[in-house]
């Protein structure tokens, strides 16, 4: 598939729903930034972007896990993850994540043809709100789904039901795109049309072509193209 820069959207689609981090916004740097901060403070050398980008969608424990090098069972794994997530949660106050290229454009497109889109995360609210208010997000995300609005996270189906409760919409006309397993496990699990991010937070032995999405995008400027091949009789 080519990619077009201000492609018209002409979609039969009705609900876009997205997962958050390294699908909508690339929030990598900002966890760069936090991470290295943490091994500063325990007088250890800091890592590559590139290795901390594969551990961000894995969330905050991979990281700590990945930096550390321990388990969840030491001693010091609970304090650490707090340290860490206070560090991102400052962070945020000078986030330097951004929406990924093209999806600025296309979250416009779908405003202006009434067409409601939203997030459905693993990312507590606490940091979700706070990420959204600082890009200038949160009046324009029809619906944001967090652990802490469900019982059940992804890949269980409850997330992606509740936003699409609140919404109004069914699962029919519905896209969640997402890039780990999981979300493509839990858009399946919901009946939703399942598309893999595939230009997210991959780790090194992920391949988005074992998980049986129904579309692969290999770039976050390929998603209007995609959405307008998605036409209903």
């Amino acid at each position: 598939m080519t990619e077009k820069q201000n492609e018209k959207l002409e979609t039969s689609i009705e609900c876009v729903l997205f997962d958050l981090d390294g699908t909508l916004i690339d929030t990598a740097p900002d966890f760069t930034l936090v991470v290295n901060r943490l091994l500063s403070e325990h007088g250890r050398d800091a890592l590559s972007h590139e290795i901390i980008h594969l551990n961000v969608s894995n969330g905050a424990r991979a990281l700590v896990k990945n930096a550390f090098e321990i388990d969840e069972t030491h001693d010091d794994f609970a304090d650490l993850l707090q340290r860490l997530l206070d560090l991102y949660y400052e962070q945020l106050d000078s986030t330097v994540a951004t929406l990924y290229p093209g999806l600025d454009d296309l979250l416009t497109q779908l405003e202006a043809q009434d067409i409601p889109w939203g997030i459905v995360t693993n990312k507590p609210e606490k940091y979700s709100v706070r990420l959204l208010e600082k890009l200038h997000l949160s009046s324009r995300c029809s619906v944001l789904v967090c652990p802490d609005h469900v019982s059940e996270t992804k890949p269980h189906p409850e997330p992606i039901f509740l936003a699409l409760e609140k919404l109004g919409r069914d699962s029919e006309r519905t896209v969640y795109i997402g890039d780990h397993i999981r979300d493509i496990q839990a858009a399946k699990n919901a009946d939703v049309i399942a598309i893999a991010a595939a230009y997210g937070y991959l780790a090194e032995d992920a391949k988005a072509e074992e998980w049986y999405a129904d579309f692969i995008l290999q770039s976050s400027e390929q998603t209007t193209s995609l959405l307008n091949l998605l036409k209903f009789a």
